[in-house]
Order: structure tokens, then C-alpha cells, then sequence
């Protein structure tokens, strides 16, 4: 890549020598004025010798910088910088880059390159990136440090590298859930959903131990035989991901933005929706709808869904559930099953959520996923040792009786509730997907 010329800078070392030798040069003006002639010449050698020390490094004559235009919130992703020199001795290389503030805490991060024989410098560095959306590497600064440790050279090089950082669906390529699925496509676990749907498929003998309410009393009387009806689980079902992207949805929960552990949890249950013949889309919303997926029907295609996934922005602002669930309703011509991740503080706050849920769930079947506050039920639990801790004792297990109070109200409005911890939430709700697909709820 094009680059800026270097600079000769003095190290730490070199730094610290001269702040210590300020002092010493003013006790020999004052008690030998005679040798004042000294001190200069001390800085003078010193500077000397930190400009000698600087060209003894030698000149860069290549530097490569390199790292995967894609990565996944949440994931390590890895970046590259290689720097060749022509010549001369160095005791460091080190590296520093300014970007984004989603790829790095704080948008700076820096590392040391490790100096091979050949006299280059390479170092491979990770990060986990933040948050969702196109962030940009700025710089890149390069220092390497004489012989001596007392004078380095640096240089400045802009870059031009953008970083689109996708939703997560490492849950999507885990092997055990692959392994579930490929079972299912063999039939293994399809015969176990067999006789679970709500569409009846056949007739069949009725051996014990099979559940009574499935016998087929008429038929049984007109063939004096016991008969059980057999069912087919149902298929090309819709299932509807709604996703708030509001202030609320966009707090971090353990490093991570609720809304993104809300979006792999979604992307994970509708990767396994499109694999066993159902049909699904995203919906997000803040202050106002932000955007609809169609309906997917292939896993072929789940990339579309991952895409509209990675197009839901962080906003600051209230979540305006009763304008979108209306723009829902509108759009939705069939019975579907809308999966609703959003959270919640107080019965007060989610007074309009619940007024929509409920007239949502008139005409859909409706799953609200709300993450579990770890931290309301640490402080709830934790020993009241001083007065401090026993108010927010206090406060906390308000907030969490609270929380039941509206996921009571929630049940009460027709909708399930699943509250888990953002780390088994996507198994939890893929779960549940199941279970309401075995019992042919939806259709």
C-alpha cells in the first residue's frame, strides 16, 4: 500500500532519561555554575544518540494490512498487519489502529508485531465486534525502535477498509443442531412429530399406551375394532419475526445489544422454520415500522432473511407498538405465528404494548420472547450486608414482581410468554416452535 514517509520520534526510555536528567542539570548550575556547559552537551549526546538509534532501525520498504471484509456480531474476527523492513536492527515493532467504535472498545486498539529472522514483522490480532452495520479501519500507525531502545521511527498510513458486520447465526452452523435437522429430513424425528399434527392423515390399529383421546370411536363401533386416527404434523406455515429495535431493545446485555441477541435467536428458529417446510419473514419496528421481509420458503434462500436481519438500525427512541403491530395486521392475509421479541420495565410503560398483543392475538398466534434480567435477579439475591445494598435489594425484586405482573398480563391477553437467559434463549424458542407446531396451533 501507498505510504506517508516516517518520522523520527524519541522512545519512552529515552523520554524517562531526559526527565530524570532535568533535575540533575539544575543541581550543577547551582552548586558549580562553572559547569553549566555540561548540561546541554548531555542533551545534546542524548539527542544524538536518539537520532542514531532511529536510523540504526532501518526504512520500511512494504506494509500489508488485511482483514475480512465481513464479520459477525459477537464473533472473533481477525486482522493482519505484516511490516517489511530493507534493513538495520529493531527491539520492537508495534502497531495501532483507529476504527469504528463496533469493531473496537473505544475505536483505538494496538498490539506488537513479532520480528521474524528475516528481519520482517508480522502479528495477527482479534476482535469481537460490537454492534451490526458498515465499519470503517481509518489508521494505521507503525512504530519500530532502534537497537538501543532510545529512538524509533513511525509513520501514519491511512486506510480505506470497511468491515460489514452481520448478524450472528453461529447457532445456524452448530453441529448440534445440523445434526438435528439432518435427522429430521431422514425421517428419525419426523415419525416421532407423526400422529401430533392437527391434519388428520389415516386410520390405524390402537395398540396400548397410546393416548386414548385419539381413538376413533365410531369407526371402532362400525368395525367392532379399536381404531386410533393418525395425524400430519402441519407445513408451509407462516411464522412472523417481529423485532423491537427501540432504546430499550438496544441496552447491551453482557457486551451485546439485546436486539442482536434477539436477531440470532430469531435467525437460528427461522433457518430450522424453513428447513421443515414452513414459511417465514422479519418484521422491525421502533418509533415506526423499518422494514419487512416476504415471506421465505426455501433455506436456499435464508440469506435474504439474514440480509433484512442486518438492515434493523439501533434506534433511540420509544417503541411504537401500537402503529406496528396495525401495520402487521394489515399485512398478514393468513393465520401466522408471530414470534414478538421486545422488554419490558413496569405495567405502566407497557400499558399500549399489552393493548396490541391483545388485539394481535385475536387473529394470531402470538410467542412474546423477553430476555431474563440477570442482574435484577443478582442484586434481588444478593445478603443485605449494608443499607445500600439492602435498597437495591429491595428496588430489584419491586422491578422483577413487576415483570411478572405484565408477563401475567401478557398470558392473559392470549399471547405465550418465554423469558430465558440470552444464552439459551434460541434453544428455548426453537423448542417452543415445536411444541406449537406439534400441536397444530397455528393452522
Amino acid at each position: 500500500m501507498p505510504r506517508s514517509a516516517s518520522l523520527v520520534v524519541p522512545s519512552r526510555p529515552a523520554a524517562v532519561v531526559l526527565a530524570m536528567a532535568a533535575p540533575a542539570a539544575l543541581v550543577v548550575a547551582a552548586t558549580a555554575p562553572g559547569a553549566w556547559i555540561a548540561s546541554p552537551l548531555l542533551g545534546l549526546a542524548l539527542l544524538a544518540l536518539v537520532l542514531l538509534d532511529a536510523l540504526l532501525a532501518g526504512r520500511l520498504s512494504d506494509l500489508d494490512f488485511i482483514a475480512a471484509p465481513d464479520a459477525e456480531v459477537g464473533q472473533l474476527a481477525r486482522l493482519q498487519v505484516r511490516a517489511d523492513f530493507g534493513s538495520g536492527w529493531r527491539s520492537a515493532v508495534d502497531c495501532a489502529l483507529a476504527a469504528d467504535s463496533r469493531l473496537f472498545d473505544g475505536g483505538r486498539t494496538g498490539f506488537s508485531l513479532t520480528r521474524a529472522a528475516d528481519g520482517s514483522a508480522q502479528a495477527e490480532a482479534s476482535f469481537v465486534p460490537a454492534r451490526r452495520g458498515t465499519a470503517k479501519i481509518d489508521t494505521l500507525w507503525l512504530r519500530w525502535t532502534g537497537p538501543l531502545g532510545l529512538g524509533a521511527r513511525s509513520i501514519r498510513q491511512p486506510l480505506d477498509h470497511s468491515v460489514r458486520v452481520w448478524p450472528n447465526i453461529g447457532a445456524v452452523r452448530s453441529p448440534a443442531l445440523q445434526t438435528f435437522l439432518r435427522d429430521a429430513q431422514l425421517g428419525l424425528i419426523a415419525r416421532r412429530l407423526r400422529g401430533e399434527g392437527s391434519q388428520f392423515e389415516a386410520l390405524t390399529d390402537y395398540h396400548p399406551g397410546m393416548d386414548r383421546r385419539r381413538i376413533d370411536w365410531k369407526s371402532s363401533a362400525r368395525h367392532v375394532h379399536l381404531f386410533a386416527k393418525e395425524y400430519e404434523t402441519e407445513r408451509n406455515n407462516q411464522i412472523v419475526f417481529v423485532i423491537d429495535c427501540g432504546q430499550t431493545m438496544s441496552e447491551p446485555i453482557d457486551g451485546m445489544p439485546r436486539v442482536d441477541r434477539a436477531v440470532s435467536a430469531a435467525l437460528a428458529t427461522a433457518y430450522v422454520a424453513l428447513r421443515t417446510g414452513d414459511r417465514a419473514a422479519i418484521f422491525g419496528f421502533a418509533a415506526r415500522p423499518e422494514t419487512m421481509s416476504p415471506f421465505i420458503c426455501s433455506a436456499r434462500e435464508f440469506h435474504r432473511l439474514q440480509q433484512a436481519a442486518a438492515a434493523l438500525d439501533y434506534r433511540p427512541q420509544e417503541a411504537n407498538f401500537t402503529l406496528a403491530m396495525a401495520t402487521l395486521t394489515a399485512r398478514l392475509q393468513r393465520r401466522s405465528l408471530v414470534v414478538v421479541f421486545s422488554d419490558f420495565t413496569d405495567p405502566t410503560s407497557a400499558e399500549l404494548m399489552l393493548e396490541s398483543i391483545g388485539r394481535l392475538s385475536r387473529r394470531h398466534l402470538v410467542l412474546f420472547v423477553t430476555l431474563e434480567d440477570a442482574e435484577l435477579a443478582d442484586m434481588a439475591g444478593a445478603a443485605p450486608n449494608d443499607m445500600q445494598a439492602l435498597a437495591m435489594a429491595v428496588t430489584a425484586d419491586s422491578l422483577l414482581r413487576q415483570r411478572e405482573l405484565v408477563r401475567l398480563r401478557l398470558r392473559q391477553a392470549g399471547a405465550d410468554v418465554l423469558e430465558a437467559p440470552y444464552a439459551q434463549v434460541g434453544t428455548r424458542l426453537i423448542d417452543a416452535y415445536f411444541a406449537i407446531k406439534r400441536a397444530g396451533a397455528i393452522g
